[in-house]
């Protein structure tokens, strides 16, 4: 276990629903405009809900000019590896060289089989993986017309080519000994996922793929370590991995760049505020952290980091109590305070409508008018979700109804722990600013309805309703979930 000083990258993986299909691109342009390095996509056929993911990268490969893309990872029983290489070698060559390939040996045969394809033994699908690495590898190399007898795929005289314009990494998924073995035999990148292959379990796997490597004449260091993430940024650390502030992340994640050379870290999350944290506040900080160890006399010393500020919220102003463990409650209570997440999952998925209906009335397929009157639904949907959960000015400005839930929850919470009561002050506070800017975001719908031309200034509203909204109603999560089970409060 190593660091191989190879560059760090930081990518986002997106999910290719097919409903959200303008917001898919739009987050895609978004992760190259933050800086990220990768975008990958998962590829199952056989989900109906989810978008060809060959296509969808060829979509953001014309819309974007820098990041890399790359299926994360291709179903190769699915994917015939000869017309694979061609797709790869174009995508590559239109990209400008951006083009990766992740690749795994299949999963879900039920599903596989359902579109048509082999079902496959553990040894078989290892077989299969090898003999398809290798037909990839000579179509993309010059030469002699190609001729392959392998017992799951054979290629049979074909021409070579298109060439890619940069050597194509062949990134695999893998997790079982053989696997990795074949990793470490044939890949020039290993991808496993956090929530299958968890930080403690990363060591062992590494040392049986460079093992391997080393076995096969090979530099261990010649195999790329690119770790698919999931975590949650919250204000304090919850004890799990990638559970926490910014900074814990970028702790965690330095120490395994350092300790087992992962050098890509791919981040699963659709939401652009979960994006821009990763982007603006972890990576640096990583890259900080990991280029102190790598020259130690060349690391400047880094400034204290400023308070985070997002959109008119200022975390470090927050009023934050000390959290006590939710897993010494009760199920029922446990239950009772995930009501909360639950009713803000509504909102955060009516968010998204928000913004796929904002890129509809862009591209001409709907009306500003149409948009607003959708808007104007929601909140009047949120009179039986909320129950409670917003409070103050922001529920009186919606529905009296909303007047009476607040007079509910939140003096109940007071009521129950005194040291809750600046925290509800500040919610109280918050959802003034949410108020506000939703009235900016009518008046600037009001103003698009008789100029169109005034659809910049609805993003810009909609985009700084979804920092706030989202920031918001993380931090009323962090607070407030604990003491709504603990206090068995009815919301």
């Amino acid at each position: 276990m190593a660091d191989f000083n190879h560059d760090l990258w930081f990518g986002a993986f997106l999910t290719p629903d097919a409903a959200g299909h303008d917001r898919l691109v739009r987050q895609a342009v978004r992760a190259e405009e933050l800086g990220l390095d990768i975008i990958g996509i998962q590829d199952h056929p056989y989900q109906s809900r989810f978008l060809d993911t060959w296509t969808l990268l060829s979509v953001l490969a014309g819309r974007t000019s820098r990041i890399r893309l790359f299926p994360d990872v291709i179903n190769l029983p699915l994917r015939p590896p000869a017309v694979l290489a061609r797709s790869a070698a174009s995508l590559d060559i239109l990209s400008g060289g951006r083009v990766e390939l992740g690749v795994g040996s299949g999963a879900f045969w039920d599903g596989i089989a359902a579109m048509g394809g082999p079902r496959r033994t553990p040894g078989e699908a290892v077989e299969a993986l090898a003999e398809a690495m290798a037909v990839l590898r000579a179509l993309w190399t010059p030469g002699e017309a190609v001729r392959l007898a392998g017992k799951h795929y054979e290629v049979r005289g074909a021409q070579p080519g298109p060439f890619p314009v940069h050597p194509i990494g062949l990134w695999v998924g893998a997790y079982k000994p053989r696997m990795l073995e074949l990793t470490g035999r044939l890949g020039d990148g290993w991808v496993p996922s956090s929530p299958y292959a968890p930080p403690e379990e990363l060591p062992a796997m590494t040392k049986i793929i460079d093992s391997a490597a080393v076995a096969a004449g090979r530099d261990p260091g010649d195999i790329r370590r690119v770790y698919n993430l999931s975590g949650r940024f919250s204000a304090v650390a919850g004890g799990a991995f990638l559970d926490g502030p910014p900074a814990l992340w970028a702790d965690q994640l330095a120490d395994l760049a350092l300790g087992c050379g992962i050098s890509v870290f791919v981040l699963t999350g659709d939401d652009e505020r979960t994006m821009r944290i990763w982007a603006e506040e972890v990576a640096p900080a990583v890259r900080a952290a990991v280029q102190a160890e790598r020259t130690p006399e060349a690391a400047p010393v880094a400034p204290d980091a400023p308070a985070r500020i997002i959109g008119p919220l200022e975390e470090s102003t927050r009023p934050r109590l000390p959290k006590r463990d939710l897993a010494a409650l009760t199920p029922a209570q446990r239950a009772n305070g995930q009501r909360l997440v639950q009713i803000h999952n509504h909102l955060r998925h009516e968010l998204t409508q928000i913004r796929d209906a904002l890129e509809q009335v862009a591209a001409g397929r709907s009306e500003a008018a149409a948009l607003r009157s959708m808007i104007n639904d929601l909140t009047m949907r949120q009179n039986y979700w909320t129950l409670g959960s917003f409070c103050a000015s922001y529920c009186r400005i919606l529905t009296t109804h909303h007047t009476i839930e607040d007079s509910r929850m939140f003096p109940a919470l007071a009521a129950a722990q005194e040291s809750l009561a600046p925290v509800v002050a500040r919610l109280e506070q918050e959802h003034e600013v949410v108020a506000e800017i939703l009235t900016g975001l009518d008046a600037a719908l009001v103003a698009m309805i008789e100029e169109p031309s005034g659809l910049d200034r609805v993003r810009e509203q909609v985009d700084l309703l979804s920092d706030v909204l989202l920031s918001h109603l993380a931090y009323e999560e962090e607070e407030l979930v604990e003491p709504l089970a603990r206090l068995d409060l009815d919301i």
